[in-house]
C-alpha cells in the first residue's frame, strides 16, 4: 500500500489520538475557569474504534502513536486498552502524555504493558504556582507519580514544562536538576499566548533565551546530532550536559516551529481527523469508524492528509479548547 503522504511531500508516521476531552486539572491555557461541557459518551471513540484506526494506518505508514486527553488516565480502561494495542501491534511505538496525577496506582500495569514511552506535563515545582496554573491540589500526586515510575519501571520518561516569563523561568535548575534525579529527559517548551486574559504577550521566552540562560551558561551544554534530535520526527532540539551528560531537549514551538518536517495528524476523542493543531476544521472518521469500513476510512485519511498544510495559524475565535483537541 502507498504510505500516507501530504501535498507538500511530507511523509506522515505519527498518529496522536486524544482518549477523552475529560481532565482533573483546569490549566489555565489549556481550558477556562469554569471548565468545559464534557462531550458525551457516545460520541467518543470506543477502545475497539480506536484499534480499528490503528489497524487501518499501520499499512498507511504509521510508526508511532500517542494517546492524550485531556487526562487519558481518567478513562476506564485506559491501561488495559494499552496492553491490547501493544499486544496485537508489537511493531508499533505507543506513548502517552499525562499530567500525573494517576500513575502511581499503575506502576506495575504500565511496566508490563510495553509502552514505549511516558511524558509528564510539570511546569513547577512551587506547590502554590503548581495550584495556580492547573486549578488543582493534585501537586504530590505529580511529584509521586514521576518518581514512583522511575524507581519501580523502566519506561523511557520525559517531563514537558512550559516557560513563562515572571513565573516559572527562574525556576529552570532546579527542575533540571528534579528531571536528572528522576532519570527523565527534560524538555522546555516556548508558550504560546494565546489568551491574554491569561497571560500577556511578555510572558513569552523564546528558545534562544532559554538556552542562553541555561544553568552553567550555554557552553556547558553541547548540542546533539539531529538523528538524536528527531528519532522519531518530534520538534524538540536535544542538548547534553558536557560534565553529567545529563540530556535536555528544548521545543521553539513559536519562533521555529517544525511545519517543514511535521510528520503528524492528530484526532480528536470524537474521531474527528485534524492534519494540523490550529486547524480549524476536522474530517469526521467516527462514521466510517463505526461501519467497520477499512477502504472508506483509509480514503478519508488520505484525502485529509493531503489538505495538511504547509505551516500553522494561530487558531482565532475558536470555541474549541487544547483538552478537547489533544495537543
Amino acid at each position: 500500500m502507498e504510505k500516507l503522504t501530504d501535498s507538500h511531500g511530507r511523509k506522515l508516521t505519527y498518529l496522536r489520538i486524544s482518549i477523552t476531552d475529560r481532565c482533573n486539572f483546569r490549566c489555565r491555557y489549556c481550558m477556562p475557569p469554569e471548565g468545559i461541557e464534557w462531550i458525551p459518551h457516545d460520541r467518543i471513540m470506543s477502545f475497539e474504534d480506536i484499534e480499528f484506526l490503528v489497524s487501518a494506518l499501520l499499512p498507511m505508514g504509521i510508526s508511532k502513536v500517542r494517546f492524550t486527553g485531556g487526562e487519558p488516565f481518567v478513562r476506564r480502561g485506559f491501561v488495559s486498552f494499552l496492553k491490547d494495542i501493544r499486544e496485537l501491534h508489537s511493531e508499533l511505538e505507543v506513548t502517552v502524555t499525562t499530567n500525573g496525577t494517576m500513575l502511581k496506582p499503575y506502576t506495575e500495569d504500565l511496566q508490563s504493558s510495553g509502552v514505549s514511552g511516558i511524558n509528564i506535563s510539570l511546569d513547577t515545582l512551587d506547590r502554590d504556582k503548581f495550584r495556580f496554573v492547573t486549578r488543582s491540589d493534585g501537586y504530590d500526586d505529580v511529584i509521586n507519580g514521576i518518581s514512583t515510575l522511575a524507581e519501580k519501571t523502566s519506561i523511557p520518561l520525559k517531563i514537558n514544562t512550559v516557560l513563562i516569563r515572571k513565573f516559572n523561568d527562574m525556576e529552570v535548575e532546579s527542575l533540571i536538576r528534579f528531571a536528572r534525579k528522576n532519570r527523565a529527559v527534560i524538555r522546555f517548551i516556548e508558550f504560546m499566548p494565546l489568551d491574554e486574559e491569561v497571560w500577556t504577550k511578555e510572558s513569552f521566552i523564546s528558545s534562544d533565551e532559554i538556552f542562553e540562560n541555561m544553568p552553567g551558561g550555554p557552553e556547558q551544554w553541547m548540542a546533539l546530532a539531529q538523528a538524536s534530535n528527531n528519532a522519531s520526527g518530534g520538534p524538540a532540539k536535544y542538548y547534553k550536559n558536557r560534565e553529567t551528560g545529563q540530556k535536555i531537549g528544548i521545543i521553539a514551538a513559536v519562533t521555529n516551529h517544525f511545519c517543514n518536517s511535521c510528520n503528524r495528524l492528530r484526532v480528536t476523542a470524537t474521531g474527528q481527523l485534524r492534519a494540523c493543531l490550529f486547524a480549524k476544521e476536522g474530517v469526521e472518521l467516527l462514521p466510517a469508524l463505526r461501519r467497520r469500513d477499512e477502504q472508506g476510512l483509509q480514503k478519508l485519511i488520505r484525502e485529509a492528509a493531503f489538505l495538511k498544510p504547509e505551516s500553522w495559524t494561530i487558531l482565532e475565535n475558536s470555541e474549541r479548547h487544547m483538552s478537547q483537541i489533544g495537543g
